[in-house]
């Protein structure tokens, strides 16, 4: 029995010395028998190394682009590298762009495809890239015009037909700028020149037609020769008188276009209303502006008062001592009776058609100074 436990325990021995002796070869000769590979004797970095810094010493300096351009993986296999796109390539990967998180720059675009994003919107950062002939259409999208319905052409194109032409914006403006004695508060009117402006406008594109009854074109007339009188004096005013406007001589300037002729003050009186119509009691209705002047009626002239205004106005001036003084044997008139006097006739005669006190025949007649100033 003692011999076997002693025989144990020398076979233990040489166990261990056999393998002592082997360790110690292989350690004198740097080749494990098992693996047949090198054993690097270098010692190992501490555990507390990180990953990162074990990879940057196997690769110590980054690649560069063919255009200098560092291109930062986190692959480090060479086959990884070698398949980064350069910015020539024009087909790249959109998974591989994915797997690597590698920017790409934008491929050239060729004459007939223009680009239609910025530089910085056309950097490849996503796994599916907008083509670029998609971006047209948007564009188109926000610029084109909106539609017009065929209901909206209609109404466009259907014509208006416009108010018929009346005196009734003159005859706002009269009743409220002028007094019942004839006074011009042309002031006022100034201020609401608009309003003149808009119905000599009217009177310029509604002139007299050939079938109007003749009061309707008698008192189209007088407005207009009334209205384009205080026109004149609202556009210089303040003017002391109109015989200031014009060199003295206002009633003969051709400014008043109506119906495409160009007329004077004079022409409307003196080559229309005078000749053309015959009627003396005219002088009583169209007003020059001075105080002289037979008072301006204060409502518009139209084709049914027209007569009954001639007898309103010429009776009222005649009897007004401010522009007559009449008795039995003198009187004194105005000047408008001598400066028309073929309008009149037999101005006694035409007189006594409206005078309050009868005229004799024979009576001395004189004519009385016309004050020219401004009749306000």
């Amino acid at each position: 029995m003692q011999k076997y436990f002693l025989f144990l325990l020398l076979t233990s021995v040489f166990s261990i010395a056999c393998s002592n002796t082997e360790n110690t070869k292989t350690k004198a000769t740097g080749v494990n028998n098992e693996t047949s590979q090198p054993i690097v004797t270098t010692e190992k970095p501490s555990d507390t190394t990180p990953p990162e810094e074990d990879e940057q010493s196997d690769t110590p300096n980054n690649p560069l682009t063919p255009s200098g351009e560092a291109v930062v993986t986190t692959t480090p296999t060479t086959e990884a590298a070698s398949s980064r796109p350069s910015p020539e390539r024009t087909n790249v990967s959109p998974a591989k762009v994915a797997a690597s998180k590698t920017t790409v720059p934008p491929a050239p675009q060729n004459s007939t495809n223009p680009p239609t994003r910025s530089e910085t919107d056309a950097a490849v950062t996503t796994e599916s890239p907008v083509t670029v002939a998609e971006q047209p259409e948007e564009k188109g999208k926000t610029s084109a015009p909106s539609p017009i319905s065929s209901d909206e052409t209609k109404t466009d194109t259907k014509p208006l037909n416009p108010p018929p032409f009346s005196h009734q914006a003159w005859d706002e403006l009269l009743k409220k700028y002028v007094s019942a004695s004839g006074k011009v508060n042309y002031a006022g009117i100034k201020k609401d020149v608009f309003k003149l402006n808009s119905y000599l406008q009217d009177l310029q594109n509604n002139p007299p037609q050939s079938d109007w009854p003749k009061n309707k074109a008698m008192a189209y007339w007088i407005n207009a020769y009334n209205a384009f009188t205080v026109k004149l004096i609202v556009d210089n005013y303040p003017v002391a008188s109109i015989t200031k406007l014009e060199g003295g001589k206002p009633w003969d300037k051709k400014w008043i276009n109506i119906g495409g002729q160009t007329y004077s003050l004079n022409n409307i009186e003196n080559d229309i209303l005078r000749p053309k119509y015959k009627d003396a009691r005219i002088h009583f209705a169209v007003n020059c502006a001075a105080k002289s002047c037979p008072p301006l009626l204060n409502q518009a002239w139209t084709e049914n008062n027209l007569n009954s205004n001639f007898e309103k106005q010429a009776k009222s001036f005649i009897n007004n001592a401010s522009f007559n003084k009449i008795s039995g044997s003198k009187i004194q008139v105005s000047k408008i009776f001598e400066w028309y006097a073929a309008d009149f006739g037999n101005l006694i005669e035409f007189l006594n058609k409206y005078a309050a006190t009868k005229i004799d025949g024979k009576a001395k007649v004189e004519y009385l100074e016309y004050n020219w100033d401004l009749n306000e």
